[in-house]
């Protein structure tokens, strides 16, 4: 008798809801208000309101000058061709890639997960649904020598000039993902994409109006939480390589257009639960006509130290 009466009392309410709402030009669906043309009237709680909106890292930018023009580095306005296998597996003991070939192998079909997520191809894992691609020998050499790519992230007086930049990433409003993307950063798209020294520096390049030919370096930290969705993504050109805890987890080397790889940090048999790694990114901008630069991560993300920039003193 006591739920035949809750029960009444609910469906007056909502029909007294409904009549009230309707009177306001709004309608009522499943106990929730909404306005005549569908959208909500009160959007749902964003769960994850208490992480930060934005996070902040620095990038180093060093610029080069492209081949042909007098004191031009060789790896620069060169060759294209997009390629794995360039650099070795584990950083330096100073923190740098280390060059391995001048020319390894090209991916023509993607390793992709089973949400369809590119991965590196040496992350392939069948047991979790992956999905194999394929490589082939590359034909074209990309890099130099080994000499000439230790320049890339190094200062050089004389070969390079460099100036670090602040990088803003923002939360996507309802989720733990944060994004960097030059399509939709304001600085970037002022700049036709992520030319982020243009008429700085050695200066643009010809009469393209931008300064290509440049690399980046961004070193940050954060702690790994095994099975919370740790990810990073990136997106764009040219060579990029992501290390995590000195070891190499995305691979998008070479000279190429948009090209995307994700990293699921619960791959990496090397991190330890709980415990804090570094996150450095290196990317190059080698050649003419675009620069794309996103990143996507659920990753929080803090500064580390990155040397001074060399801009004063070239």
């Amino acid at each position: 008798m006591s739920g035949s009466s809750n029960r009444t009392t609910t469906t007056f309410s909502n029909r007294a809801r409904a009549a009230l709402l309707a009177v306001a030009g709004l309608a009522l669906a499943g106990g929730v208000a909404t306005l005549s043309g569908g959208a909500a009237m009160f959007p749902p709680a964003d769960g994850y309101a208490d992480l930060p909106s934005t996070l902040s890292i620095n990038a180093m930018i060093r610029d080069f000058k492209a081949k042909a023009e007098t004191n031009g580095h060789n790896d620069f306005q060169n060759t294209i061709s997009s390629q794995i296998g360039l650099v070795r597996d584990q950083l330096s003991s100073t923190g740098k890639p280390q060059f391995q070939a001048r020319r390894a192998r090209t991916i023509t079909t993607q390793f992709t997960d089973s949400g369809g997520r590119n991965i590196m191809p040496s992350l392939f894992d069948a047991a979790r649904g992956d999905r194999q691609g394929a490589t082939t020998s590359a034909t074209i050499d990309v890099l130099t020598d080994e000499a000439r790519f230790n320049q890339w992230y190094t200062d050089v007086p004389g070969t390079n000039m460099s100036r670090s930049i602040p990088l803003t990433l923002t939360r996507i409003s309802g989720t733990n993902r944060y994004v960097f993307d030059s399509a939709t950063d304001p600085n970037c798209v002022a700049r036709g994409g992520f030319f982020p020294i243009n008429g700085d520096l050695f200066g643009n390049y010809s009469n393209t109006g931008k300064n290509f030919h440049f690399t980046t370096e961004i070193r940050t930290n954060f702690n790994y939480a095994r099975g919370q969705g740790q990810v990073f993504t990136f997106t764009g050109d040219d060579d990029v390589w992501v290390f995590i805890g000195g070891r190499l987890a995305i691979d998008l080397g070479g000279v190429h257009g948009r090209i995307e790889q994700t990293v699921d940090l619960d791959r990496l048999s090397w991190l330890q639960d709980g415990q804090q790694y570094e996150l450095a990114i290196f990317h190059a901008e080698r050649h003419t006509t675009q620069s794309n630069f996103r990143m996507e991560t659920t990753l929080r993300l803090r500064p580390a130290e990155l040397p001074q920039d060399s801009a004063l003193a070239d």
